[in-house]
C-alpha cells in the first residue's frame, strides 16, 4: 500500500523544489493523497515522508495541524462549523448543535449512509458573516440560520451524481 501512495504522489508530477526545500511540497502532497483516497492515512503520511525525505512525524505534524486534512474517512459532504469566539458570539455553537441534531450525529460523527460528516472548525476568516459553515473545505456558507441550514442539507441530499 505504501508503494501505491508514493506512485500516486509521483504520478501527479508535483514540481520539486531544490533538494534542500523539498519539504515545502508537503501540503500539496497531503492534498493530492486526500483527493485520491478521501483521507490521509498513516501509510500515506509515511509514503509522503519518504518521497520528500522528511521524518514521518514531521508530515504527521502538518496533517494534524490543519483541519482541512481528514485523518479518517469522512462522508461525501464534510461540514465544518466555525466555533471560534466571534462565531460563538453569533450562535456558532448553536449552529453546530443544530446541524448535528438534524443529521442525527454527534460532533465529529458521520451519518450512517456515509453522506455527511460534521466537525467543529477553527476560524474561517468570515467573522462578520457568522455563523459560517464550510462544506468540503471549499464552499463557505454565511449567516447560517436554522432555515438556511435546512436548505443546505436538503439541497445536498438532493444532489445526484
Amino acid at each position: 500500500m505504501q508503494r501505491l501512495h508514493v506512485l500516486i504522489v509521483k504520478s501527479l508530477n508535483i514540481p520539486m523544489n531544490p533538494d534542500d526545500q523539498k519539504q515545502s511540497a508537503v501540503m500539496a502532497c497531503l492534498a493530492i493523497v486526500q483527493q485520491e483516497q478521501g483521507f490521509v492515512s498513516p501509510d500515506s503520511e509515511r509514503a509522503i515522508a519518504a518521497h520528500l525525505d522528511m521524518a514521518p512525524m514531521a508530515v504527521h505534524e502538518v496533517s494534524t495541524f490543519y483541519n482541512m486534512y481528514n485523518l479518517q474517512p469522512v462522508g461525501k459532504y464534510k461540514i465544518n462549523v466555525c466555533t471560534n469566539l466571534p462565531c460563538q458570539l453569533r450562535h456558532g455553537q448553536g449552529a453546530l448543535e443544530y446541524v448535528c441534531k438534524k443529521l442525527g450525529v454527534d460532533v465529529g460523527g458521520t451519518t450512517s449512509d456515509g453522506m455527511f460528516t460534521v466537525q467543529p472548525g477553527e476560524c474561517m476568516g468570515a467573522c462578520g458573516d457568522a455563523p459560517v459553515l464550510l462544506v468540503n473545505d471549499r464552499n463557505m456558507c454565511s449567516y447560517m440560520s436554522h432555515d438556511k441550514i435546512d436548505q443546505l442539507i436538503d439541497g445536498l441530499r438532493a444532489v445526484k451524481e
